[in-house]
């Protein structure tokens, strides 16, 4: 990534790990509940870039590819002071020329559909972010043979395997990273690992994510034994709308805290595996 200044000072270059005590500063300013370990994560899986003039980073992007063909866009804030000066479309078209004729993929606010048309991204859904304290959480019952257990490093594969055919685009590089960070559980059926959901720290608590099973009721049953275990704490999930769980996080105490989130994708979408399932997000800049 080349360094460039335009004519209004703003300096846009590559981002490194220098930068993310800024990044963490401004996300903050915008009200992002990111740690700075939150932007360590992002960062140590892909490239980003930052804007920045007299005053420090005012402007930050990020992107991961997922093999040779996909890429997820996000971590895009801007500056409030510096809002309608073409920021964030320098930064993100950066980004875009970057990755090529990747297929990119990212998630947007209402305000931002409009932007994010005009640079080539269609809308291919929604998500719904839910938080909060869940006290109990319900029991979700399993069929004959099935178990939640920990996973151990013998089913990283397995693993890997499962979360790429429910993303349609290769997850092995974000699964093994997120590994080293997150506490993860599986559906075994008969020793044969069937679905799985994974739990780190993130912002003000914890985040569970991704969600992989084959059908919404064991998603569900992942998702209650993380939210069950946590009792009391402070919890995160993001899950797309279409599969309808926002009213079950609801009553657990997850409320649904933004508005509707467009998932948006320029390019051919990735074409998931329809036995396997994603219904929850890594986070919204990695899906």
């Amino acid at each position: 990534m080349t360094t460039h200044q335009n004519s209004r000072g703003i300096v846009y270059r590559a981002l490194t790990a220098a930068d993310l005590p800024a990044a963490q500063k401004l996300s903050t300013a915008v009200l992002w509940p990111h740690r700075l370990q939150d932007w360590q994560f992002v960062q140590e899986l892909g490239a980003g870039m930052v804007a920045e003039d007299a005053s420090g980073v005012i402007g930050t992007a990020m992107c991961c590819a997922h093999g040779s063909d996909y890429a997820s866009l996000g971590m895009i804030i801007v500056a409030p002071e510096r809002h309608g000066q073409g920021v964030g479309r320098e930064l993100v078209s950066r980004m875009l020329r970057e990755y090529g004729d990747r297929t990119v993929l990212m998630h947007t606010t209402l305000e931002g559909m409009a932007f994010c048309r005009k640079m080539g991204f269609e809308q291919i859904g929604t998500v719904h972010q839910h938080q909060g304290t869940v006290y109990r959480a319900p029991v979700v019952p399993l069929g004959e043979g099935e178990r939640i257990r920990p996973v151990g490093p013998r089913d990283e594969a397995n693993l890997a395997e499962l979360a790429s055919r429910a993303a349609g685009m290769p997850r092995r590089t974000v699964l093994k990273h997120l590994l080293n960070v997150a506490n993860c559980v599986a559906i075994d059926l008969y020793d044969e690992l069937i679905g799985f959901a994974a739990l780190r720290r993130f912002g003000l608590g914890y985040v569970i994510g991704p969600v992989v099973a084959p059908d919404v009721g064991r998603a569900k049953a992942l998702i209650a034994h993380w939210a069950g275990s946590y009792a009391g704490s402070f919890v995160r999930v993001d899950v797309p709308g279409r599969f309808g769980l926002s009213a079950w996080l609801m009553e657990m105490g997850m409320v649904q805290v933004e508005k509707t989130v467009p998932a948006m994708v320029r390019g051919e979408p990735p074409r998931p595996d329809k036995a396997i399932t994603q219904y929850a997000l890594i986070n919204q800049a990695l899906g």
